[in-house]
């Protein structure tokens, strides 16, 4: 056996031996997972509910898991359900949920001693996808620093509106403002109103201060601080910021589009709407599928049509290392760029003068295919157990995956193991995406010898 300096033998004590996560990524699922734990045994107190006794566990676990996943389904209402403690308990949810509890972790360390580590730089870079190791630290302040500032300046916007149009308490309209704000900026879908922002559909302060905080939440940290750096030098972003905004105003102008046509006439949502209410909602609603989960019309009484479009919206997502989920729109424009490559004949995938590696158009497949396929499983179960109507068990595995929140009415009526799926979902649709890419990066190498090439009949 190996002897230390003074001879004497070293015995490795096997129950002393501690297991570490092979990699960062893991520790950033871990860290969701302890986030949702405490929230629930925080739910789960007494104080938390507004009734009389505690919420049930599987009530606690799936608000805990929808706020920590900044996801925003409910099998209950928040706004009558839960105490003001509660409320608070699932705030802070939401933000560190958005935020990531990894750049919190750093934060904290950053404020307590002036430096990181680099265990802790290679956590943050984890969770905001830092791509030089040196600039995590600057990223990290302005991170929060955005994050804080869009935050209060939305809540500033919304408290103002509240208290001057609606007559609310100076104090009610402050907690309001600032809870749908943080809401919205980290893409959670969370309001305060039983009917979500319904009352609000042709409200313009309130609707596009909503969405304006959900569409720079969903762009994606690394997007948010390039373009406060270089906002009017277009030439020197880079690949993944030119990448994300481009199909974010595309995305968000066909999502816009769609709902308008589909909802023009539709008398139990925009039908009875003014031209500018319609116009008003049909961008509300085009932006909101693709991460966020508020809504200012009964989803449930929209058309089919318009649920498949929603479906699609927010299995893309938004921007990446965000607060949104999905498999975010850089992956769909990798997917993208390869069909047209390939319809063009050409044998590399290129933009904005820049080539895409091969590694990055396997991962985007890799994350595409996973992601469709939990969400097909989860369907299939979904229907088998509650029996409802496929096209809503559909949107709502759509909506858990996507981390957005919205449904067509079906979540609290849905059993407790189809609810179970919805976590899950709600976990994947988190965690799943950066996991699954930072593993196949991080497992990525040059074979050492390759097999006799042979072409499959495609097609």
């Amino acid at each position: 056996m190996p002897e230390n300096a003074a001879g004497m033998l070293r015995i490795p004590l096997l129950g002393a031996v501690r297991r570490r996560p092979r990699h960062p990524a893991q520790v950033v699922a871990a860290a969701f997972a302890v986030g949702i734990l405490v929230g629930t045994a925080l739910l789960i107190l007494p104080a938390s509910r507004a009734g009389p006794g505690a919420a049930p566990l599987h009530v606690a676990t799936f608000t805990a898991t929808s706020a920590v996943c900044v996801t925003g389904l409910t099998v209950v209402d928040t706004a009558t359900y839960w105490s003001t403690f509660g409320q608070v308990v699932i705030l802070v949810c939401i933000q560190a949920g958005g935020l990531g509890f990894m750049v919190l972790a750093s934060l904290l360390a950053l404020a307590l001693s002036r430096r990181l580590g680099l265990r802790q730089r290679l956590l943050a870079q984890t969770e905001i996808n830092v791509t030089q190791l040196g600039e995590t630290r600057r990223v990290l302040l302005g991170v929060a620093a955005f994050s804080l500032l869009f935050e209060l300046v939305a809540a500033t916007v919304l408290t103002g509106r509240l208290w001057l149009a609606y007559d609310e308490p100076i104090g009610r309209a402050a907690w309001y403002g600032l809870f749908h704000s943080v809401s919205a900026f980290n893409n959670a879908g969370f309001a305060l109103y039983s009917d979500n922002l319904v009352r609000f559909v042709d409200d313009g302060w309130v609707s596009l201060t909503v969405t304006l905080a959900v569409i720079a939440g969903g762009l994606g940290f690394p997007v948010l601080i390039e373009l406060v750096r270089v906002p009017m030098r277009p030439s020197r972003w880079s690949l993944h910021t030119k990448l994300t905004l481009t199909m974010t105003w595309v995305l968000l102008a066909a999502g816009t589009l769609a709902i308008l046509g589909f909802e023009w006439s539709n008398p139990a949502t925009f039908g009875p709407l003014d031209l500018p209410g319609k116009l008003l909602a049909g961008f509300f609603h085009g932006a909101g599928p693709r991460t966020a989960g508020f809504n200012s019309v009964d989803y449930g009484a929209m058309g089919e049509t318009s649920w498949l479009v929603t479906d699609i919206l927010m299995f893309i997502g938004a921007g990446s290392a965000g607060t949104s989920g999905g498999i975010r729109v850089t992956t769909f424009a990798v997917l993208v760029l390869m069909v047209a490559a390939e319809a063009r004949g050409r044998s590399t995938v290129n933009a904005f003068g820049r080539r895409i590696p091969g590694g990055a158009q396997r991962q985007a497949l890799a994350v595409t295919i996973i992601g469709l396929g939990a969400v097909v499983a989860a369907t299939l179960l979904l229907t088998a157990q509650s029996g409802l109507p496929q096209s809503r068990t559909l949107f709502e595995a759509f909506s858990a995956f996507g981390t957005v929140g919205l449904t067509t009415g079906i979540t609290a009526q849905l059993p407790v193991p189809s609810q179970n799926i919805l976590i899950l979902l709600m976990f994947l649709g988190r965690t799943g995406p950066i996991t699954l890419a930072t593993a196949l990066a991080l497992r990525e190498r040059e074979p050492r010898y390759r097999y006799p090439e042979e072409r499959p009949i495609i097609g």
